[in-house]
């Protein structure tokens, strides 16, 4: 099990999930529920050595970032 901390640029909104397996499309679900996106191609890059990811808007602009536990 992962511990995932998120922190978004948007209003300054951070939060916690517990999550089973890693993976963009389980990623993109809990995000999808805090930030009022209207561009649904959201996309994250990771960093295996850091545990620390960024969430990208479909211009590849950062949205947030996330940190696993």
């Amino acid at each position: 099990m992962f511990k995932i901390e998120f922190y978004l640029n948007h209003n300054e909104l951070s939060w916690s999930e517990f999550i089973h397996q890693l993976n963009s499309d389980i990623l993109r679900r809990h995000v999808f529920q805090k930030l009022p996106v209207f561009d649904r191609n959201v996309s994250f890059s990771y960093c295996e050595q850091s545990s620390c990811g960024e969430i990208l808007n479909g211009q590849g602009e950062s949205l947030g970032k996330f940190f696993i536990q």
